[in-house]
């Protein structure tokens, strides 16, 4: 499941650029190392469930570490619980006896090995008819993760125990009873047989799952994707599997798992999960740290400093700075909300924006002008277009791109520009092995990116 928004680590994280798809920790993002985990030949080919903007993510993302999965596309956000039903289904139709893992892609293990062989034991227990769930052994008494509780042993080795109770995020005094009744974290895991989840989503959850048949069913393919159909899906409940299923059934069971898992869902695990010097700090990127401990700095370009302050997380980019006492991790996800509330793009987007042909990000900006900087991609080629209101000089400066103006093509070299006036039909390609960097000078009464008005797209966004 790969379609979260990960707001609670804004700002890196947004819904242009979601965590899953960020660098954390080290140089692969949390869905490469997911994909990577699965390495093993215990796994089949991985079935990836995303957003559909995050298609062109998630094939640049899966080109840098040269794996092959299916890719299954939402048409609209509607939890996890529609998300496993439409695995389910694809399962069932390839044999109703398969056993599923459904894995979140933003969350990391540290033990691989151990990971391998938790889902070694859930898949035997899922193979005799149990909805199994890796159950994490607490290191302290989390407020932020649910808690299972656990029964009796449903298999002869005893490593699978029955899931007595699903359990919601506790205060700080019940998470203590909790870790010394022995219950365990909740890491949104499941592994189950195809057509036991068809039978319990049948029973407890018939419009979720009649839903993902029907979005299936008049589902199309398309560039190597599987899109499903927006009205269909769209009548799914949003509900989380939890809520559909797990709090239901009667089969639940739960493997305790000791493999360094994290959901790496606030910035306090950022920081746990960080290397540190003596005195707890961490910095990724550009920082110093003076007379401070247990601060965390992430600034990929600014230099950002932090002088006699302790217990700080301070992430700087290039359109946002936050100051977080690591305590208050959790309110992150409110700033965010207010900050929608109150139209800041910076909640959403950041100035770099991800296209399938490459990125732009903005430089500067006046009342009827813009400045961007343009990368493209070798073969990438951007959708023939025009705009209503504004006029736009492109300036080479690595590359050569081939430029169609109305009824020419023209080839810029470095060091070389063009003009598009108003009303021009225009498209840009590079037919290069190395990619076309330029800067785009717009000018007009209008520079807004609506203003853009596709006639033919090779990326089907007309």
């Amino acid at each position: 499941m790969c379609g979260g928004s990960g707001t609670r680590v804004w700002p890196e994280s947004r819904e242009s650029l979601p965590k899953q798809f960020i660098p954390l920790l080290g140089t692969r993002s949390t869905f490469q190392m997911a994909i990577e985990n699965l390495a093993d030949p215990l796994f089949e080919t991985p079935i990836v469930i995303s957003n559909q903007d995050y298609r062109f993510l998630l094939a640049e993302q899966l080109k840098e570490i040269d794996r092959e999965v299916r890719i299954v596309l939402e048409p609209v956000r509607r939890d996890s619980g529609p998300a496993v039903a439409v695995g389910t289904e694809l399962a069932v139709e390839a044999d109703p006896g398969t056993i599923v893992a459904v894995l979140a892609a933003d969350h990391m293990v540290k033990d691989r090995e151990g990971f391998v062989e938790s889902c070694r034991q859930a898949a035997a227990a899922a193979a005799a008819g149990y909805i199994v769930t890796l159950g994490i052994k607490p290191s302290e008494p989390a407020t932020c993760y649910g808690y299972i509780k656990t029964g009796k042993a449903v298999v002869e080795n005893g490593t699978v125990l029955k899931a007595e109770a699903f359990v919601e995020k506790p205060d700080a005094a019940t998470a203590t009873k909790y870790l010394a009744a022995g219950s365990l974290w909740n890491a949104g895991n499941f592994f189950f047989r195809a057509d036991v989840m068809r039978e319990e989503l049948r029973r407890y959850a018939p419009a979720v799952l009649d839903a993902a048949c029907e979005s299936l069913a008049k589902a199309r393919r398309e560039r190597g994707f599987l899109f499903l159909d927006r009205d269909s899906f769209a009548c799914a409940p949003k509900i989380s599997i939890d809520y559909a299923v797990m709090e239901q059934t009667e089969r639940a069971a739960v493997v305790p798992a000791d493999i360094g898992w994290s959901d790496v869902g606030t910035w306090a695990a950022v920081c746990d999960l960080s290397q540190c010097d003596g005195d707890g700090n961490s910095i990724r990127g550009q920082g110093v740290i003076m007379d401070a401990r247990n601060v965390h700095i992430r600034s990929d370009e600014q230099l950002t400093s932090v002088v006699g302050v302790d217990n700080v997380v301070v992430v700087t980019t290039q359109d946002a700075v936050l100051v977080l006492d690591r305590a208050h991790g959790d309110k992150v996800k409110q700033l965010v909300d207010r900050l929608k509330a109150e139209n800041r793009r910076e909640a959403l987007e950041h100035k770099r924006c991800y296209r399938p042909w490459g990125y732009f990000q903005a430089i500067d900006q006046g009342a009827r002008y813009q400045v961007k900087r343009i990368v493209v991609k070798p073969g990438g080629r951007l959708s023939l277009q025009k705009h209503f209101h504004r006029a736009e000089h492109w300036i080479v400066v690595r590359g050569t791109a081939e430029v169609m103006r109305n009824d020419e093509v023209v080839l810029v070299h470095e060091n070389e520009s063009i003009f598009l006036p108003i009303g021009a039909i225009h498209r840009m390609a590079n037919p290069g092995k190395i990619d076309l960097e330029l800067v785009e000078v717009q000018t007009g009464s209008y520079l807004g990116e609506d203003d853009i008005v596709r006639i033919e797209d090779i990326y089907n966004r007309v």
